[in-house]
């Protein structure tokens, strides 16, 4: 339980709603701060402004999985303003408060470390990561549905990187019937590849291992499908690009090519927001209550 616990949740989108739930279920005292817009009837949530006094006294700050922008904003879904932090509200933040966000730009991480504050990367733990890759691999694969006019079952299927992401791709494209290959940097990698029943092949060889795909799902965050490699692919192949912002395929090229490339990420959020948001929610109550 989180009796006597303070929360704060600034801005964000539907998963911050579970976050919110959970958090009340567990018996925590949560101020809403960007939720003008968001109808709510839960007890002990009270929609409030940024003030120096709430602050002073919370155990947890917690921030959308998007984080704040490097001009001190929070976008929150739930109000027509963005919220605009300063480092005046870190520097009333009690030193027991956690901060909590998906990922950090430089000024939030540089702003944590200058006032001894404890943040924690929620998309870096691998008990959020792994399990927000379902929703992840499910969204990519609904919209190559929607983007082609064949079935992923027997299509030709490249999967590139295997991280948390890739890996969950891979076995979903696989047990739908797909003939998966994986590219990777690493030969420990690709040998996992090999032993999952993929085919594998280096990252470096990637001009010559498209040529036949019918579809790729990019998760490396660096452009690795440049104008070199997407000029050897057919046109008829379908990118889905869920690395984060700007994904790795050169955009414009790929329109000029005539191939179709979607940049998809935050898939969780918009497929599958109350999933995402209960594995975010668990997280955070139980490191909160971890270090209460």
């Amino acid at each position: 339980m989180l009796t006597g616990i303070k929360m704060a949740v600034l801005g964000g989108d539907a998963r911050m709603v579970e976050v919110i739930s959970h958090a009340l279920d567990l018996d925590a005292s949560v101020y809403l701060i960007g939720f003008e817009d968001l109808e709510i009837n839960m007890a002990d949530a009270v929609k409030t402004n940024l003030t120096p006094d709430i602050l002073r006294d919370l155990d947890a700050l917690i921030l959308p999985v998007t984080g704040m922008g490097d001009d001190w904003t929070i976008v929150s879904k739930y109000s027509a303003r963005p919220i605009t932090l300063s480092d005046d509200h870190f520097a009333n933040l009690s030193k027991r408060c956690k901060i909590f966000t998906g990922i950090a730009r430089t000024v939030l991480n540089e702003t944590c470390r200058r006032h001894g504050l404890k943040l924690v990367k929620l998309m870096e733990l691998d008990e959020v990561a792994i399990l927000n890759s379902i929703p992840s691999a499910e969204g990519a694969i609904q919209m190559a549905m929607e983007n082609t006019d064949f079935t992923i079952h027997g299509s030709e299927i490249a999967v590139l990187g295997f991280g948390r992401c890739g890996i969950t791709l891979a076995r979903m494209c696989a047990g739908i019937g797909a003939k998966v290959k994986v590219g990777a940097r690493k030969e420990s990698d690709l040998a996992r590849i090999v032993e999952m029943g993929f085919q594998a092949f280096p990252l470096s060889q990637i001009s010559y291992e498209l040529q036949q795909t019918d579809i790729v799902f990019n998760t490396v965050p660096a452009q690795i499908l440049t104008s070199e490699v997407l000029s050897r692919m057919k046109k008829s192949c379908v990118i889905i690009d869920i690395a984060s912002s700007p994904g790795g395929t050169d955009f414009r090229f790929a329109e000029k090519r005539g191939i179709k490339a979607l940049l998809a990420p935050s898939l969780p959020g918009i497929v599958a927001p109350k999933t995402a948001g209960q594995i975010i929610a668990k997280t955070i109550c139980r490191l909160v209550l971890d270090h209460a």
